[in-house]
């Protein structure tokens, strides 16, 4: 009964001045950004595509108001169309195919109209050329001096429900617009990037005798299997040097946190308590937070891998049942309501572990599985709202908060 609990605790989790601190809403008086399309070669239908990608992309970077107008000029034309005399900058790009079929974008960010930025790219195959659109809104936004966005240049991977116990493992941009299936048949689960460069990663396995979690060298195309584990098996965390799992095991009926060590194949116990402990994350080398029921409900926990002593780090909230860590500070997922004969709302909050500030970071729905990016800037997460499936970002700097909504299924977790 501990394990069903246990599972169904972890299947829930998946569906300047401090950054806690709650911004004041007010009108940003941001400078104006135009785009202007100057593209050959493609057909209107793509051309479309860029240009709402790329406009999708501006507008993450929260740094512009970006006008949506689609516009088409000669690239080499001096000044910018009049539509946009008035705009602050204006961004002009042409795409053309080359002899080896490659999509090439050559792009200028005008001001004054005057060339304050120029670049080029390439990449072989036209269906990705959402990566395309996000390096160039990297690049925009290393001119502006902005704080670095290396995510959005980072893929996504999660897990789609498509029918009763089967998924598949889905590796996409962070707009959802790129998907490619990387895994399908049977009941997987809980997929976790192996290391930063993402050419590998974990997931569990339900359709073996045992939960099994399975590692995918995606260059080689291989799969082998890890460990397994009665009752449960999950990778909720890889350390940065990518030697170190944090896995939710119970091989003897209690849910426990342990860490596995990928040279020797060893594990260690690091929690050992007589209900619930899942969902750890690495806060750094040494110490981790996790979810416990040690309260009598869901709550978030630290513990120093070694010591017997463990923290609670969060006060508010009944049903804590998700967190992920970046540095000093948690995110973690709470239940706002308590309604027998409706759907109830599960807001995401952050708090500092340096201060008492609490900060709501969502409003209407259901909000779970939260994940810092790599440098702490923005929090991927998943939201359930009227049917709808969404992937999530919370720009933290900004105090702005993006949807991109899954066409079909459901996302069950995932991970960046």
């Amino acid at each position: 009964m501990k394990i069903l609990f246990a599972l169904m605790l972890v299947i829930s989790m998946s569906f300047a001045s401090d950054a806690t601190i709650e911004v004041i809403k007010k009108v940003e008086s941001l400078p104006t950004i135009a785009v202007e399309d100057s593209s050959i070669s493609y057909d209107d239908t793509f051309k479309m595509k860029f240009f709402k990608s790329l406009i999708a992309d501006l507008n993450v970077l929260s740094l512009f108001n970006v006008d949506r107008h689609y516009l088409q000029t000669h690239f080499n034309d001096t000044d910018v169309l009049v539509e946009n005399k008035d705009m602050n900058y204006v961004l002009r790009y042409k795409m053309y195919e080359d002899d080896n079929g490659a999509l090439n974008v050559e792009l200028k960010l005008i001001k004054d109209n005057a060339d304050v930025l120029v670049k080029s790219y390439r990449i072989a195959k036209q269906d990705v050329y959402m990566f395309v659109s996000h390096a160039i809104a990297y690049d925009i936004n290393e001119f502006m001096g902005a704080p670095s966005i290396e995510w959005i240049k980072r893929k996504v991977i999660f897990s789609r429900i498509v029918e009763s116990k089967k998924s598949e493992l889905i590796i996409a941009d962070y707009t959802l617009s790129y998907q490619h299936v990387a895994v399908s048949g049977g009941f997987n689960v809980f997929p976790k990037w192996a290391n930063k460069q993402q050419d590998a990663f974990y997931y569990t396995s339900l359709d073996d005798e045992k939960p099994t979690l399975k590692y995918v060298a995606l260059n080689e195309g291989t799969s082998k299997s890890i460990i397994a584990s009665d009752g449960m098996m999950i990778c909720s965390d890889v350390s940065d040097d990518s030697k170190s799992l944090l896995l939710t095991m119970s091989p003897n009926g209690q849910p426990d946190i342990y860490l596995f060590d990928i040279d020797s194949k060893k594990y260690k116990k690091i929690t050992s308590y007589g209900g619930i402990d899942v969902n750890a994350q690495f806060m750094n080398k040494d110490t981790i937070v996790f979810i416990s029921d040690r309260l009598g409900y869901p709550n978030v926990f630290s513990k120093k891998i070694g010591s017997s002593t463990v923290d609670q780090m969060v006060y508010y909230g009944q049903s804590n049942a998700a967190c992920s860590a970046h540095g000093e500070y948690i995110v973690y997922k709470a239940r706002e309501s308590s309604n027998a004969f409706s759907n109830n709302t599960f807001n995401l909050h952050l708090i500092s572990t340096k201060t008492d500030f609490i900060r709501r970071l969502t409003a209407t729905g259901v909000n779970e599985f939260p994940r810092f990016s790599k440098d702490g800037d923005a929090i991927l997460f998943i939201k359930n709202y009227k049917s709808q499936s969404s992937l999530g970002i919370i720009r933290l700097n900004h105090n702005k908060n993006y949807l991109f909504p899954l066409k079909h299924g459901k996302i069950q977790a995932l991970d960046w």
